[in-house]
C-alpha cells in the first residue's frame, strides 16, 4: 500500500523490533500515550536507521540529471512524430523537471514543449515556453523556428481575440485559446449549512445533525483540507489494473506528472521545482504557495519522504502548515472548547481527531513511531527549521520539555521543547490510518483516436478535511461527495450562494483550490444524523465484508440500518433472486447455505456447487477483461464478435440485473459505438442501465453516468426522441449529486437544445 512507507524500511523496522531487548519491546507495547511513544520511539533512533533511510531512498530519483532529461526530451520527440501532442508535452514536461537550472536541456524542453502546445492551440501557453527556452539560453543558431511559432501563435491569439469580440459567447473547445478551468464549488462560502448543527455524544463523539428538513440536492457542507498529499502513479478506485503487458503502458504518465503538486488541476506545461525534478505546478503562483507552505523543507530531503509513505509526509506537512503556537493551543485545548470561541481554528479540529492507538496493533505503533523518530532525526541535522516551528517566549512558558526547563538557544535551534513536534507528527500519522479522505476524481482511460469517451474513477491524493471529518459512517449513506480541483471560480459564475456558519480559513491567503462538497442523496428529516460512506458501500459488497473491513480500519463494528439483521436478509434474498439463475430451467438461483446453490422453482431444485459457479464466473470475467483490452488497442470488430460469444454463454447463468451482466452489456455498447454503430451501442447501454439501477439503485451516480452515455450516444446517432425523453431522469441524477453546474449538466444541456432545434 502506498500510503504506509516503502517495504524495505517495513522490514527494517522489523527487524529493528525482532532486535530489541525483550525489556524494552514489553514497555513499549504498554505504552498509550502518543508523547510516551515517541520519546520511546526517539530514544531507540539510531544512526543505523539513518543510514537506512539514506540507501533505501537512493533508490528514488529526485534530483536534478541532466541525462534523465535528454532521455524525457527523446521519448517526447518520438510521441511528437506520431502526432500524439498531448503525450509529447507530458514527456517534455518531465524533462523541464529534470534539467538543471539554465542548462541547455531545459531551453530545448522548453522549445520542444512549446512546439506541442502550438499544436494542441495552447497559443498563450506555448508563447511563455518560447520565452523560458529563449532565457535558459537556447542555441542561438535555432531561434529562427521560435521566432516563427511566436509569430504563428501571436496571430492565432490575435484572431481569437477578435472572434471573442465579435461574439458575446465562449469560443469553442475546437479553437482553444487558452486553459480555462472553472470549478464552481470555489464560489461557495465553505463551511456547515445553517440547517446543520455540531452534536456531540460519548458513542459517536463530534458529528452532524439535521436542524430542519434537508431536500434531496441541497449542499450540506463545503470543505477545503487543511493538507493533502498527490499520490504517485495512477490508483483505480474500481476494478484491477490490466495485464502486466498492458500496466507500463497505464502508469507512464501517473498523478505526479498530470497534475498540479499544489492545486492537483491537470496540466499540460508543468513549472518544474528549481531545487528537485519531483514537484511541479499549473503555475508559478501554486509554486510559491507549495514553496512558501511546506516544499522549502521536504524538497532537500524528497526521496527519504517518498520511502516513507504518503501518510508520514501527510502527517508532516499538517505539522509544518500549523506551526508550533497551534501545536501548543491545541496542546492545552479541550476539544469542545474551541467550537465555542469566536475564531475557528481548523487544526484544532484535526488534532483532537481519534487516534485509536489503544486498537492499533503494536507492530504498525512501533512502524509509525520509529518512521517519524527517524524523520525527526533527519530534519535535525538538515539545518534551520521552518519559521513556524520556532518556538517564542509566550509557547515556552507555557510548556516545559519533561528532560528540564528550555535552554537558551537561537531561534534556528533544535530546542529540547522540539519533541513535541514530532509526537504531533506521530499523532497525525496514527489520525490519518482512520480520518485520511482520499480525493477521487475522472479520469480519460480510453485510446485518443477512440470515437467513445471511456472514462474511470481515480484517486489523486490522500487529504485531511477539518469539516468533513465529523461525518460518521453509514454502509448506505444520505449524502454525496464530490471533489473540485484546479483554479478558482469568480463567485458571480455560480448561481449557487450559500452563507455558512463556520469559515474554514481565517487567513488572508486565497487558500487551497481542492474542495469537497456534501450534498443530501436524499430528503433528511429533522434529527436525522448527517452520514457518508468511509469506503464500504452496501451497493457494493456484503455485509459481513463491509463490517470486517471496517473493523479493520476503523476499529468499530458497522450497526447502520444496512447492516440490521433484517435489512441484510433482504438485500441477500433479493440480490439471490435476481442475479444468479439455474442453468437447468433459468429459475432464480439462491444461496443454500453450506452447499452452493439452488433453484428457487420447487419443481426444478438443481443446485450447484460453489466452486461450478465461481468458475464459470470467472470464465466471463476473463473474456471480458480480453475484450477491453481488444478495445484499447482498437481492434473494436474481434472485441465486438467475443463479446457477443461471451454474452450467450452468460446468460445461462446471468440474469439481467446481475452486475456482471452489465459491464458486459456496457463493453458491447463501448464496440458497437467504437465502430460507429450508435444504435447497437445504445440498445445495449440500456441493458447495462437496467443492471446499474438494480445495483447501486435509481438515484444513483451509477446510475446517472450511464444515462448519461446513453444520451451521447443517442445524440449521436440523431435518435432525437429517445435522447430527449432520457435527458430529464439525467438532469435530475446529476444535479442531486453534482449540483447544477457540473460540467456533464452544461454538456447536457447543450445536447438538450440543440435536439430541440434540430429537424432530424
Amino acid at each position: 500500500m502506498m500510503d504506509l512507507p516503502c517495504v524495505q524500511w517495513q522490514d527494517h523496522v522489523a527487524q529493528k523490533w525482532t532486535g530489541l531487548d525483550p525489556q524494552l519491546r514489553e514497555t513499549f507495547t504498554s505504552l498509550r500515550q502518543i508523547d510516551d511513544v515517541f520519546k520511546c520511539a526517539l530514544s531507540l533512533a539510531n544512526q543505523q536507521d539513518l543510514d537506512a533511510v539514506q540507501s533505501i531512498s537512493a533508490g528514488y530519483n529526485v534530483k536534478k540529471d541532466p541525462e534523465e532529461a535528454a532521455k524525457c526530451r527523446e521519448r517526447g520527440n518520438s510521441s511528437f512524430k506520431a502526432k500524439d501532442y498531448k503525450a509529447a508535452a507530458l514527456h517534455y514536461s518531465q524533462g523541464i523537471c529534470f534539467a538543471p537550472q539554465s542548462s541547455e536541456q531545459l531551453s530545448l524542453c522548453h522549445a520542444n514543449r512549446s512546439a506541442a502546445l502550438c499544436h494542441l492551440q495552447h497559443y498563450q501557453e506555448s508563447l511563455d515556453d518560447i520565452d523560458r527556452a529563449l532565457k535558459s539560453g537556447y542555441p542561438s543558431h535555432l531561434s529562427n523556428k521560435l521566432k516563427d511559432r511566436r509569430t504563428l501563435c501571436l496571430n492565432h491569439l490575435s484572431v481569437c481575440k477578435k472572434r471573442i469580440n465579435d461574439h458575446p459567447h465562449p469560443v469553442s473547445d475546437d479553437n482553444k485559446c487558452s486553459k480555462n478551468v472553472i470549478s464552481s464549488s470555489e464560489a461557495l462560502g465553505f463551511g456547515i449549512c445553517p440547517q446543520v448543527s455540531v452534536g456531540c455524544s460519548k458513542g459517536k463523539g463530534f458529528h452532524l445533525v439535521a436542524l430542519k428538513r434537508i431536500t434531496a440536492g441541497e449542499v450540506i457542507l463545503s470543505d477545503r483540507p487543511f493538507s493533502w498529499v498527490l499520490l504517485p502513479g495512477i490508483e483505480k478506485v474500481k476494478g484491477k489494473r490490466r495485464r502486466e503487458k498492458d500496466t507500463q503502458r497505464e502508469i507512464v504518465f501517473g498523478a505526479e506528472h498530470r497534475r498540479c503538486h499544489w492545486c492537483l488541476a491537470e496540466t499540460l506545461c508543468a513549472v518544474a521545482c528549481e531545487g528537485c525534478s519531483w514537484s511541479c505546478y499549473c503555475s508559478a503562483a501554486c509554486q510559491r504557495e507549495a514553496w512558501e507552505e511546506h516544499h522549502h523543507w521536504e524538497c532537500p530531503l524528497g526521496a527519504e519522504l517518498a520511502a516513507m509513505g504518503v501518510m508520514a509526509q501527510l502527517a508532516l506537512r499538517v505539522t509544518v502548515k500549523a506551526g508550533i503556537k497551534n501545536i501548543q493551543i491545541a496542546r492545552q485545548t479541550i476539544r469542545d472548547e474551541q467550537r465555542k470561541s469566536e475564531q475557528y481554528n481548523p487544526y484544532l479540529t484535526v488534532f483532537h481527531l481519534l487516534h485509536h492507538i489503544e486498537h492499533q496493533s503494536t507492530g504498525l505503533r512501533f512502524l509509525c513511531a520509529v518512521t517519524v523518530a527517524t524523520l525527526y532525526l533527519k530534519f535535525s541535522k538538515a539545518g534551520p527549521l521552518p519559521v513556524s516551528w520556532t518556538f517564542n517566549d509566550a509557547s515556552s512558558s507555557k510548556s516545559q520539555s519533561s528532560d528540564g526547563p528550555k535552554k537558551k538557544e537561537e531561534d534556528t535551534e533544535w530546542s529540547s521543547e522540539l519533541w513535541v513536534v514530532g509526537s504531533a507528527v506521530l499523532r497525525h500519522m496514527l489520525q490519518l490510518m482512520c480520518n485520511a479522505q482520499a480525493v477521487i476524481t475522472l479520469q480519460d482511460a480510453g485510446s485518443k483516436t477512440s470515437r467513445v469517451q471511456s472514462v474511470e474513477e481515480i484517486r489523486i491524493a490522500t487529504a485531511i478535511f477539518p469539516t468533513l471529518s465529523l461525518l460518521n459512517h453509514s454502509c448506505c449513506p444520505n449524502t454525496s461527495l464530490v471533489f473540485s480541483t484546479g483554479a478558482a471560480a469568480d463567485p458571480c459564475d455560480s448561481q449557487e450562494s450559500i452563507g455558512f456558519n463556520q469559515p474554514l480559513l481565517g487567513e488572508g491567503r486565497q487558500g487551497p483550490r481542492v474542495t469537497v462538497t456534501v450534498r443530501a442523496a436524499r430528503v433528511i428529516t429533522p434529527g436525522e444524523e448527517i452520514l457518508h460512506c468511509y469506503g464500504p458501500h452496501s451497493n457494493r459488497m456484503g455485509t459481513r465484508e463491509r463490517q470486517r473491513l471496517l473493523q479493520r480500519q476503523y476499529y468499530f463494528l458497522c450497526e447502520c440500518e444496512a447492516c440490521s439483521v433484517q435489512e441484510q436478509e433482504l438485500r441477500e434474498s433479493s440480490r439471490n433472486e435476481s442475479g444468479l439463475l439455474c442453468s437447468k430451467c433459468k429459475g432464480a438461483l439462491k444461496e443454500n447455505r453450506g452447499s452452493g446453490f439452488i433453484c428457487s422453482l420447487l419443481t426444478c431444485g438443481h443446485q450447484m456447487s460453489s466452486a461450478e459457479v465461481n468458475h464459470k464466473l470467472q470464465e466471463i470475467r476473463l473474456a471480458l477483461e480480453k475484450a477491453v483490452a481488444l478495445m484499447e488497442r482498437e481492434i473494436s470488430v474481434e472485441a465486438l464478435h467475443l463479446l457477443k460469444r461471451t454474452r450467450n454463454q452468460s446468460g445461462l447463468i446471468l440474469g439481467e440485473s446481475h452486475p456482471l451482466q452489465g459491464e458486459l452489456a456496457d463493453a458491447t455498447a463501448r464496440a458497437y459505438a467504437s465502430v460507429g454503430d450508435w444504435k447497437n451501442a445504445a440498445t445495449y447501454l440500456e441493458q447495462s442501465a437496467i443492471a446499474t439501477s438494480s445495483q447501486y439503485g435509481k438515484d444513483s451516480i451509477e446510475l446517472g453516468q450511464q444515462l448519461f452515455k446513453l444520451v451521447q450516444l443517442h445524440f449521436n446517432g440523431g435518435a432525437r426522441s429517445p435522447a430527449l425523453f432520457v435527458i430529464p431522469k439525467v438532469r435530475r441524477i446529476l444535479s442531486l449529486h453534482c449540483g447544477p453546474h457540473c460540467p456533464e449538466l452544461q454538456e447536457l444541456n447543450a445536447m438538450e437544445e440543440c435536439l430541440q432545434g434540430s429537424t432530424f
